[in-house]
């Protein structure tokens, strides 16, 4: 746990605003640049959050994120809506993936304005849809709405997530330091317990000449008769 230990604590001697800052970019870089295919702004909020300690930092860093994945999706949006379809054919919608692409008009085809927020939760789908929508025709003011929705309840979801992982990991390491060897010796004992338990009730096989001798017998006797 020493491990988990230092990870928090490095993240939590972040200043604040750096740290608001610094995962909002990741997010803002992989809703616009498609850069989370190296370095997931999913993962980057998980971790970061695990700093929160309070709900009203939970209440800023999600509004924070969720501004910037949102307006990640609007500048998606206004590229798709001023290159159309050919930005299946760049080298970031190859980068990535077509069939992602493909699939995020799949969703807009079958789902309208609801893919926008659903696919905030798909990953690399999410980098694509905002621009497959700008592609496909979508109204602006049928789209805004749906992306800060999505932005808004991935981002919540996300930073509380981590905000419990964190916490969890807190309150399992204080245990485990006060009584980390007596768990330790606990479960040793125990182990060391169930093995000789199990080979005392384990049966005992014959030796293989005790059993062959038998079977000799029982082949002389057959002729004798």
């Amino acid at each position: 746990m020493s491990v988990v230990s230092e990870l928090l604590a490095a993240i939590a001697g972040l200043p604040r605003p750096l740290l608001v800052v610094a995962v909002g970019a990741l997010v803002l870089g992989e809703c616009t640049l498609g850069i989370g295919f190296v370095v997931p702004g999913e993962s980057g909020l998980l971790i970061a959050s695990a700093a929160v300690t309070d709900f009203g930092f939970f209440l800023t860093l999600s509004l924070s994120v969720a501004l910037f994945a949102a307006l990640g999706d609007n500048i998606g949006f206004l590229l798709g809506r001023r290159y159309g379809w050919r930005l299946r054919e760049s080298a970031a919608v190859r980068k990535l993936g077509q069939r992602h692409w493909d699939r995020a008009g799949t969703l807009l085809r079958r789902y309208g304005v609801g893919a926008v927020f659903v696919s905030r939760f798909l990953p690399v789908v999410r980098t694509l849809t905002p621009a497959a929508a700008g592609s496909s025709g979508l109204g602006y003011g049928r789209f805004l709405p749906a992306s800060l929705l999505g932005a808004g309840a991935w981002s919540a979801s996300h930073v509380a997530i981590g905000w419990l992982a964190g916490a969890s990991a807190k309150y399992v390491e204080h245990i485990l330091g006060g009584a980390g060897w007596v768990v330790l010796g606990a479960l040793v004992l125990s182990g060391a317990a169930t093995w000789l338990w199990r080979r005392r009730k384990a049966p005992r096989t014959r030796p293989v000449s005790e059993v062959t001798d038998h079977c000799s017998g029982s082949d002389e006797f057959d002729r004798a008769a």
